[in-house]
């Protein structure tokens, strides 16, 4: 009887010793502010310029969501939500003034629960020092281009545990995520968030890369012109009264910040449209130069996982914080609900056992990722978390009871880049968007950064209007059709739909009393 005690304990021992050695590595790369459609895969009219063949590759590989969304287009709120599986006013994320409590690092915390060593890398953005990783070596804050100085676990107290450090960022943090590789202890499975500060303004690529597309004329997007029916009175004013003053520009449009301001020479230039060309041209290229950076670095990585053995036993998720204007609409930077700001490239590659070569249509956002991993390395989702884990469609499997539409909303109401207050929701069809244009904190609650100079007389209340496109229709969203009868009934379901996800998500406006009565009596 002792003996056959001892056997059976014996072999639980195994047991548990081989599923720790057959649980996956997991490495999460995210690129601040990279553009689905600054990725090859993705297949938009910069695809031709070649800009990440390594991430290509990946995708060709692994499985491509060709509608993966965020639910804040911003870089604090976004990562709050990757971090914790949670929509801001439950994280307590809501904008870039946001400090995340270190006992909502979740994600880490639930890897370590699983068994994993946890390593966080490059650029971190939640403000607190991040506790629950067993290693950390961040940028403080947005971090340098250039001989980036990181703050790094076992370095003294945070925030003083500063090191310096040469090199483009984009090459430092990869040198940093291999080394730490290397030293790391194979008998137990790693968790790591590597970080890209790139391509994240002011788009400071590294001097090798001022050969590419030095001799290239890149298009402006087919949507660059804005119609007569793109928008409403919240983004343009009535009869295009703020056109001069809502969304940041390419051309000279916004009176305050553009890129003809800052790219061009006034005496290289004669007219209006060269000034613009000329803007455009030098920002799309610094941007994909920087998003070179870092898919050149990508290569690096995946082939020290292939040289070390790793590769196969890993997953390799891809992703980037948000979207980003790229000159549609002729709009920059992010923000915005529309497509290329709130869209997020997403790749997933695990050759062990996951699917490859396939492009998914399943309608994800950013709160999904932490419970997939939790999901992919074994665990259990906790009842916290309000994503989903999408596990079944890396695998082939049918997804039940899945999300109809994806929640949206932008709070810093006409803050650094003059874009009003709005949210939600975007289905596979069609979206829905409402500006109610104000800010939800008084002015004697933001510190002159946010109040200053700049964004005087700017920073009170917009029109109140809303948008509504057919993306089957008009994917690039041109046309406004909130007023059009034909679309009545789809817009009273969309609405619907909005107002319950508000209330399941706890994100409604009972806490601001001012915005909940702007949305009642205009909804």
């Amino acid at each position: 009887m002792f003996k056959s005690l001892l056997l059976l304990i014996s072999c639980l021992i195994t047991m548990n010793s081989l599923c720790a050695s057959t649980r996956p590595n997991i490495i999460f790369i995210m690129s601040d502010d990279h553009a689905a459609q600054a990725v090859g895969a993705y297949g938009s009219h910069l695809a031709e310029l070649n800009p990440t063949p390594h991430l290509d590759r990946l995708a060709a590989e692994g499985v491509l969501f060709e509608n993966a969304f965020c639910n804040n287009s911003i870089c604090t709120p976004s990562r709050a939500s990757i971090i914790t599986g949670q929509y801001p006013q439950t994280n307590g994320i809501l904008d870039l003034d946001g400090v995340l409590d270190p006992a909502k690092q979740y994600l880490p915390i639930e890897m370590k629960k699983l068994g994993y060593q946890t390593a966080m890398i490059g650029k971190w953005h939640l403000k607190s020092e991040p506790v629950h990783f067993d290693y950390y070596k961040v940028l403080p804050g947005q971090g340098l281009y250039f001989d980036p100085d990181f703050r790094e676990k076992g370095q003294g107290q945070w925030p003083d545990n500063i090191v310096h450090s040469k090199g483009h960022s984009s090459d430092v943090i990869t040198d940093l995520t291999i080394d730490y590789l290397k030293q790391l202890d194979r008998s137990e499975p790693f968790f790591i968030m590597h970080h890209y500060k790139a391509p994240h303004d002011d788009f400071e690529y590294a001097p090798r890369y001022a050969s590419y597309l030095a001799d290239v004329e890149i298009p402006l997007p087919a949507n660059f012109e804005v119609g007569a029916e793109f928008g409403s009175k919240a983004t343009r004013g009535e009869d295009d009264s703020l056109r001069a003053v809502i969304g940041t520009s390419v051309s000279a449009r916004h009176e305050r910040r553009n890129y003809v301001r800052n790219y061009v020479d006034a005496g290289e230039v004669t007219t209006t449209a060269q000034a613009t060309s000329q803007a455009y041209q030098t920002y799309l290229k610094d941007y994909l130069r920087c998003v070179k950076g870092v898919d050149d670095n990508l290569g690096r990585l995946f082939d020290y996982l292939k040289e070390a053995g790793l590769w196969e036993s890993t997953i390799v998720i891809y992703t980037g914080d948000q979207g980003f204007m790229l000159g549609g609409h002729d709009l920059i930077d992010k923000r915005w609900m529309y497509e290329e700001s709130m869209q997020m490239p997403f790749i997933v590659h695990y050759p062990a056992a996951l699917r490859s070569g396939v492009r998914s249509d399943l309608l994800i956002n950013n709160c999904d990722f932490a419970p997939t991993m939790i999901d992919l390395a074994g665990g259990s989702v906790p009842d916290y978390m309000q994503g989903r884990s999408f596990e079944n469609t890396l695998k082939g499997l049918p997804e039940a009871n899945w999300r109809m539409a994806t929640y949206y909303r932008y709070w810093m109401h006409m803050i650094h880049h003059w874009v009003p207050a709005h949210f939600g929701v975007r289905t596979k069809d069609y979206k829905l968007i409402f500006y109610y244009g104000q800010n939800y904190l008084p002015p004697e609650r933001f510190d002159d950064f946010y109040w200053g100079e700049e964004y005087a007389g700017y920073l009170g209340p917009t029109p109140v209007a809303w948008e509504f496109y057919d993306l089957r229709n008009d994917p690039l969203e041109q046309v406004n059709k909130y007023d059009n009868p034909e679309y009545a009934s789809v817009i009273e379901g969309l609405k619907a739909e909005l107002k319950a996800q508000r209330v399941e998500l706890k994100e409604t406006d009972e806490a601001y009393p001012e915005l909940e009565a702007i949305i009642e009596a205009n909804w």
